[in-house]
């Protein structure tokens, strides 16, 4: 079974993390789902620092896909069969964000991790992009082993 593949709505979990977010001090909280990319976006203010995300519905259904691959005796046509991967896919991926966002709020708050710690590669460069992008474009970790 694929991790949160029967997470049923993306709208209660999104209220969720709204709540969490608002709980924590946040003073601007948002969703933006890119369809054509198939991400959601969470976009937040903490005390002046605006951290933005995205997460990606495909990464779900390509790991759904794999464990549930489709076979001429599925009801739906292949193409159809793989959209409706995504669409599950956009739905765990808002329940994947509550409860990671539940963690990392959880962290800071009881002071396992500090906030720039939790949420630095998320948050926003003066150039508009988040800080993990400039790291990437830089370089600056090593490449995984294998790749």
């Amino acid at each position: 079974m694929v991790p949160y593949e029967n997470a049923t709505s993306g709208g209660a979990a999104r209220d969720e993390i709204t709540k969490i977010l608002r709980r924590f001090g946040c003073s601007s909280i948002g969703f933006m789902d890119d369809y054509d990319k198939h991400e959601v976006l969470l976009h937040f203010v903490h005390r002046g620092v605006t951290v933005q995300l995205r997460a990606s519905a495909k990464g779900w259904a390509a790991m759904f896909l794999k464990e549930n691959p489709w076979t001429s005796r599925r009801s739906l046509a292949k193409p159809d069969y793989e959209r409706s991967a995504i669409d599950k896919g956009l739905v765990a991926v808002s329940s994947i964000l509550r409860d990671w966002v539940k963690g990392q709020v959880t962290a800071v708050e009881t002071g396992v991790l500090s906030f720039e710690a939790v949420f630095l590669p998320y948050m926003l460069a003066s150039d508009g992009r988040p800080l993990i992008e400039h790291i990437n474009a830089a370089k600056l970790l090593p490449a995984p082993e294998g790749a």
